[in-house]
């Protein structure tokens, strides 16, 4: 057994208290574990909380092909019909996202 049912409590604890990776890192130097290890046994007891990935304005991140997608539903469209756009700049698809959004709600 990797960790007894103390340490486990303790881990849960800990972590319900202050969800951070700090917490795991603080964790892990205190029972001479890897954070891995930490962050396996918190998955393991259902506690663990992955951190969810934000870009830089702090929004959630919208793939291309999400994009692409709703510019072919603005469109009123397949999105088959529009092969080959995802592979456009980002940012150019971001402005005819919002141009064909701005059309259909006039």
């Amino acid at each position: 057994m990797n960790y007894t049912e103390d340490q486990t409590q303790h881990i849960v604890d800990a972590y319900k208290a202050e969800a951070s990776m700090k917490t795991v890192e603080k964790l892990a130097e205190e029972l001479g574990k890897s954070t891995k290890s930490i962050i396996g046994k918190l998955s393991r007891e259902g506690v663990y909380e992955r951190a969810v990935y934000k870009n830089k304005s702090g929004t959630s991140p919208i793939t291309k092909a999400e994009i692409c997608l709703n510019i072919a539903e603005n469109l009123g469209i397949e999105v088959e019909s529009l092969v080959g756009l995802e592979k456009s700049p980002k940012g150019t698809l971001q402005t005819l996202e919002l141009a064909t959004g701005a059309q259909q709600n006039l």
